[in-house]
């Protein structure tokens, strides 16, 4: 089934979907859409109609990009009937007890499930913790569409590395993390994400280490700039420059180059 499918998308036959068009998944769609057939969903029918106009609400790809993309934008949940190859990218945003609400990825699983077809590979990119897509998604996915993961539909699930407002590294410049609920899924996940991804995938052994890779990843991040921001504060009370500090830690080989400053937001120098 998987190895067909890779060659019906490039051939056209087929569709990919992206479910999802924020600051992640618009500029996935774009980037697929420049290879393949794509349909970009999102159940927000103003952001829709921006993305119609030629007007990049995200400002991650920008005006000029959107208005000539051929990214199929729409807000009706039926046309996911059309593609056989669909990304899950939205949101995971924490409750106010710190815990993942999982509620965004539930909802895009059932509606997903609503128009899922036989032959179709669901792959999911929003930050889960090891187990969601195969024992939260998954079953969402049966329940709602009637079919059986595994014989009538394949899973796989590709981390998002996309970092907002980052110029420099781009999408097709970052290392793909990939993975699949078995061999051929792997193998089409990968070939597919490589028709976009210049810097190459990293094939992972299972989508459970995929998830993994993908939570160490976001917190050795803010456990190293929460370092940073502590250190700051000491500095500040000391009359050093922060700044100035990490230009002379900097110059050895193998310092890690993290900086005082909200997560994925601008510095602020304390």
């Amino acid at each position: 089934m998987t190895k067909d499918l890779y060659k019906q998308l490039v051939d056209r036959e087929t569709k990919l979907s992206l479910i999802g068009l924020g600051y992640v998944g618009m500029p996935i769609a774009v980037a697929f859409a420049e290879k393949v057939g794509v349909i970009g969903f999102d159940l927000n029918a103003e952001k829709i109609a921006l993305y119609k106009q030629g007007v990049d609400p995200t400002r991650e790809e920008g005006d000029e990009v959107i208005s000539r993309t051929t990214v199929d934008f729409t807000s009706d949940p039926a046309r996911l009937r059309e593609a056989k190859f669909h990304i899950v990218a939205v949101p995971t945003p924490v409750n106010p007890d710190h815990t993942p609400d999982l509620e965004p990825l539930k909802s895009a699983s059932r509606l997903l499930g609503c128009n899922l077809t036989p032959g179709s590979v669901v792959v999911f990119e929003s930050t889960v913790y090891p187990g969601v897509t195969e024992d939260i998604c998954v079953p969402i996915l049966e329940q709602e569409s009637g079919l059986v993961s595994g014989r009538d539909f394949k899973v796989g699930y590709s981390p998002e590395r996309i970092n907002p407002g980052d110029k420099e590294h781009r999408l097709a410049k970052i290392r793909k993390v990939v993975s699949g609920m078995d061999a051929d899924t792997l193998d089409c996940v990968a070939r597919v994400y490589e028709l976009i991804v210049e810097a190459g995938v990293h094939r992972a052994e299972s989508i459970r280490v995929a998830e993994a890779a993908k939570v160490i990843e976001n917190c050795q991040r803010d456990i190293n700039i929460a370092f940073m921001n502590e250190l700051s504060i000491i500095f500040n009370r000391m009359g050093i420059d922060t700044k100035s500090v990490l230009e002379a830690a900097g110059t050895k080989w193998n310092f890690l180059k993290f900086q005082p400053g909200l997560v994925g937001g601008a510095l602020h120098w304390r």
